[in-house]
């Protein structure tokens, strides 16, 4: 049973109550390669951890507030080796989701041949209401659709369990 309950991901999170998973399965998202973060990035800029003024954002706030009322909250990220440009970008700056009380672990994607994964990125808050993740084959967001169906949590869940039993912790992923 989908819906497109008009809800965004800071008013879910704000509901929940005990757990929030994160799947992120490509290795390339939409963004601007010609100027923005990524392209920054591209030129040499990385962001000084010790500088916590100039990278904090309020997606931080929420995440951090979430954790704080003791939702756990946990990323997953299935790449390919040798990763893609994007996914050093994006494992460059994962210091900021980790700050703000993520647990973020990486699995290669060899290691998950056999896993049943749903065919899209999601989130599952509190093992229960799906948020679908759909992008265009550019990596441009299609937008997000929300499901209440047990089969699709269970899923999902089920998914995530399975990637972030293999997969390695942040701190330890070293970049192929």
């Amino acid at each position: 049973m989908s819906s497109n309950v008009p809800l965004t991901f800071s008013e879910l999170l704000d509901r929940c109550e005990h757990s929030a998973v994160h799947l992120e399965m490509r290795d390339h998202y939409a963004v601007d390669n010609e100027r923005g973060p990524f392209a920054e990035w591209r030129a040499g800029f990385r962001h000084d951890p010790a500088d916590r003024a100039s990278w904090w954002r309020p997606w931080l706030d929420t995440v951090a507030g979430a954790v704080g009322r003791g939702v756990i909250i946990r990323r997953a990220r299935i790449v390919s080796e040798p990763v893609s440009d994007y996914i050093r970008y994006e494992h460059s700056g994962t210091f900021t989701n980790v700050a703000a009380g993520e647990l973020v672990r990486w699995l290669p994607r060899r290691q998950a041949s056999d896993i049943a994964l749903p065919g899209n990125d999601f989130w599952l808050f509190d093992g229960r209401l799906v948020q679908w993740n759909h992008f265009s084959g550019d990596g441009t967001s299609q937008g997000p659709e929300n499901s209440d169906d047990p089969a699709s949590a269970k899923l999902c869940g089920d998914a995530f369990e399975a990637v972030w039993e293999r997969a390695v912790p942040h701190d330890q992923y070293t970049l192929r």
